[in-house]
């Protein structure tokens, strides 16, 4: 998260928004958002799951959308899934579970 753009910082915050219905935490806490960036009006994000086939997938998809549309100066959102490097339990935040 180095961009100078503040709208990359916002999209980060707003990505933390977005909740993993199963597990209870967020997609970045989770470790699960590999990649966030602006470019023009234009987000991309790039995400996996915890697993191929989670039937999550269509609430998370459409959480990350929304929430980058949320950001101000943000029109289009470009979601890419992807499987390498495959998820594992070790990029959860260090942190997640606390006050929990």
């Amino acid at each position: 998260m180095e961009d100078t753009d503040p709208r990359v910082r916002a999209l980060w915050n707003a990505l933390t928004t977005v909740i993993d219905p199963e597990l209870g935490l967020d997609v970045v806490t989770l470790g699960l958002v590999y990649d966030a960036e602006v470019r023009g009006e234009v987000a991309s994000v790039t995400y996996t799951l915890t697993t191929p086939g989670c039937p999550m997938e269509r609430i998370i998809t459409d959480g990350i959308r929304g929430a980058a549309l949320a950001v101000d100066g943000i029109e289009r959102v470009d979601t890419r899934i992807v499987w390498e490097p495959a998820w594992h339990s070790g990029m959860i935040a260090p942190d997640a579970w606390e006050g929990r």
